[in-house]
C-alpha cells in the first residue's frame, strides 16, 4: 500500500509499505479523511519525543472497515467509523484512576504507532466508533479534535450562563467556541490577531471578537469568569491569564513547547482565588463528540478549508505551516 513515512526528523514522503494485517482484537480501516494537525508537524520536525522512526503519522481520521481480526464482534466490514487514537496500557496507576490520557505508557495511533496517512491502518476494534451515513467523511475526521474539545470543556465545567474568553481562532479555538454554546457559555469572546479568523469566529456565533485581550478588557469593568488558551503560544497563555476576573478559571488547551513558561503571581492566585487547569488529549469523549457533530452544533463544512490527495501530503504540510486556511485534511 501507499503511505506517508517519516523516515527521520525532517525527511518524509509517500512510499510503498506492506499492507497491515489485523491481530486478534484489531480491525483494518481504509481512511477516507484524515486531518493534519500541529502534532504531525512536531513529529515531522523531531519535536515529539514519544514518536519513533520510521513512522506513518495521522491520528485524526475516519474511514471504512475492510478487515476483521480474530475475536472481533459488533463490527462488520463496510462499517463507517471514527477512530479514537488513544492507546492506554490499562494497568498503570493513572489508568486505574480512570485517567488513561495520563497513562505512564501512553501511546497513540499515528503518534507512537503507524497511523492514517496511508491506504490502510490497523487499529484496536474497541477504538472504532460508528458514525452515521448522514455524517460526511470530512466531518467524521473532525470528531477526534472535537473529542479533545469535549474533554477540555468537561474539565472547565462552566456554570450555565457564564462568560467565556477564547484566545485563538484556529481550528481548535473555533471548535471550542461552537461546543461551548452547548456547555454553559452564554456569551463568548474570541481573540485572534488574524482579521479573517476573527470574522469567521463572529460568523460562527462569537458575541465579541478582538485582536487582543487588552482591547477586550478596555471595554469591560472586569475580566472573564472563564478563559481558554487555544494556540500553544506562551504569550497567548499569558494574555488569557490576564483576561480572568477574580475567581476566574483558566484552561490551558494549546500545546506549548515543553520549556515554555509564563509569569504567575502566587499571591494573585491566592488573593483572586484563580483556578488553572490543563487538558490533555482525549478521555472517553468520542461518543459525545459524535453526538455533538451529528446534532449540527459544529459547522464542519466551514472548518475544513483544504483537502489534498495522499500523494500530495507534502503540499498539505506546507498549507498547515502557512496558516492560510483552517483544517487541512488528506482524503
Amino acid at each position: 500500500m501507499r503511505a506517508v513515512v517519516i523516515a527521520e526528523p525532517g525527511r518524509f514522503g509517500v512510499t510503498r509499505v506492506p499492507d497491515p494485517t489485523p491481530a486478534a482484537g484489531e480491525i483494518v480501516v481504509a481512511p477516507r479523511a484524515a486531518g493534519v494537525c500541529g502534532t504531525d508537524l512536531h513529529i515531522i520536525d523531531g519535536e515529539f519525543p514519544p514518536a519513533p522512526f520510521p513512522l506513518v503519522p495521522g491520528h485524526e481520521f475516519a474511514g471504512e472497515v475492510v478487515a476483521l481480526g480474530a475475536g472481533v464482534t459488533g463490527i462488520r466490514t463496510g462499517d463507517r467509523v471514527a477512530v479514537d487514537p488513544s492507546l492506554f496500557c490499562g494497568t498503570c496507576v493513572y489508568c486505574r484512576r480512570q485517567r488513561g490520557n495520563l497513562c505512564q505508557r501512553w501511546g497513540a495511533i499515528g503518534d507512537t504507532v503507524d497511523g492514517a496517512f496511508a491506504e490502510y491502518v490497523a487499529v484496536p476494534a474497541g477504538n472504532a466508533h460508528p458514525v452515521p451515513d448522514s455524517l460526511g467523511w470530512a466531518a467524521a475526521a473532525l470528531v477526534e479534535p472535537l473529542s479533545c474539545v469535549v474533554h477540555g470543556l468537561r474539565r472547565l465545567a462552566m456554570a450555565p450562563g457564564s462568560e467565556l474568553l477564547i484566545v485563538g481562532a484556529g481550528t481548535i479555538g473555533l471548535l471550542l467556541a461552537q461546543a461551548a454554546r452547548r456547555s454553559g457559555a452564554a456569551r463568548i469572546a474570541v481573540v485572534d490577531t488574524d482579521p479573517g479568523r476573527r470574522e469567521l469566529a463572529a460568523s460562527l456565533g462569537a458575541d465579541t471578537v478582538a485582536g487582543s485581550v487588552d482591547a477586550l478588557l478596555a471595554e469591560r469593568d472586569i475580566g472573564f469568569e472563564y478563559a481558554i488558551e487555544a494556540t500553544g503560544v506562551p504569550a497567548a497563555a499569558q494574555a488569557a491569564l490576564t483576561g480572568l476576573a477574580r475567581g476566574g478559571t483558566l484552561l490551558v488547551f494549546g500545546v506549548s513547547p515543553a520549556d515554555a513558561s509564563v509569569r504567575l503571581s502566587p499571591f494573585q492566585v491566592y488573593n483572586d482565588e484563580l483556578t488553572i487547569l490543563g487538558s490533555m488529549a482525549v478521555l472517553h469523549t468520542f461518543e459525545p463528540a459524535i453526538t455533538l457533530m451529528t446534532s449540527g452544533a459544529i459547522a464542519a463544512d466551514r472548518m475544513v478549508t483544504d483537502t489534498f490527495a495522499l500523494d500530495d501530503f507534502p503540499d498539505a504540510v506546507r498549507a498547515v505551516r502557512a496558516r492560510t486556511g483552517l483544517k487541512v485534511q488528506v482524503a
